[in-house]
Parts: structure tokens; C-alpha cells; sequence
């Protein structure tokens, strides 16, 4: 297994997240600058009608709706529990055990987003196998 040469791998590090914050909205005298969304942990994933969503790249925690003074760092911290985040050393310095033990977390927050995407495919399933019950009931009272 070559860590290096994963996608998502590279993110751990600065300097690739970065680069992902082509045509964001805020550059200069703001909080969320290209440069603290990536200390951040966040990458930028815009959409065709929403050009500031940023998404961590370990957590997969999306937020949208950036205001210049809105702290990156602050706003990761509150709205998810990531292990990225509170990281107290640099990627570059952290032990080959506490590279993988941190990697285990961040395939668990992706186990769960998988997860509930498969759950909630499968509610909206029922829910419209449901509605087709129910018309064919009372299509045949």
C-alpha cells in the first residue's frame, strides 16, 4: 500500500489543500483566506450556484455560506468533532503509528458517510414504495 500516491493522502499535507482553492471567493483582509482554510484542514469543492463550499478533507464535514470574518479553524471546531483539527503537531512530524492511527478515524468518518448515504437511498426508497402501496389501495377500495 503506497500512501504517498493517494488522493486523498496528499491532502494531509498543506500545501495540496491549498491548490484546491482556485476561484475562492475571499483572498485578502479576510478570516478565511485560501491560506487559513487550508491550515484548516478544508478543501474547496464549489458548486455550479454555490462557489464557497469548503469541505475538511478528513472529516468530510461540508460548510457553505463563508463570511469574510468567519475563523476557519473556529468554524471546523464547532460544527464537527474532527480528529484533524485538534491535532497538537504537524502531519510532517507524527510518528508512522500516529499517521495510521489517525488514519484508521478519518476511514471511520468516511465508513459513516457512506453508511448514511446508503441509509437514507434506502428511506427515500421506502418512502416512495409507500406512496405506490398506498395509491394502489385506494385505487382498488
Amino acid at each position: 500500500m503506497d500512501l504517498t500516491n493517494d488522493e486523498i493522502t496528499k491532502m494531509y499535507f498543506y500545501e495540496n489543500r491549498l491548490l484546491t482553492f482556485v476561484g475562492w471567493p475571499f483572498e485578502e483582509e479576510c478570516a478565511c483566506t485560501p491560506e487559513n482554510m487550508a491550515k484548516a484542514g478544508f478543501i474547496h469543492t464549489p458548486s455550479g450556484n454555490s462557489p464557497d463550499i469548503a469541505q475538511c478533507f478528513f472529516c468530510l464535514k461540508e460548510l457553505e455560506g463563508w463570511e469574510p470574518e468567519d475563523d476557519p479553524e473556529k468554524e471546523h471546531k464547532t460544527h464537527s468533532n474532527c480528529n484533524f483539527i485538534t491535532l497538537k503537531k504537524p502531519v510532517e512530524d507524527l510518528s508512522v503509528e500516529e499517521f495510521l492511527r489517525l488514519e484508521k478515524e478519518r476511514k471511520k468518518f468516511l465508513i459513516k458517510k457512506n453508511c448514511k448515504q446508503a441509509i437514507d437511498k434506502f428511506e427515500e426508497a421506502v418512502k416512495l414504495k409507500r406512496g405506490q402501496i398506498i395509491q394502489t389501495a385506494m385505487g382498488e377500495e
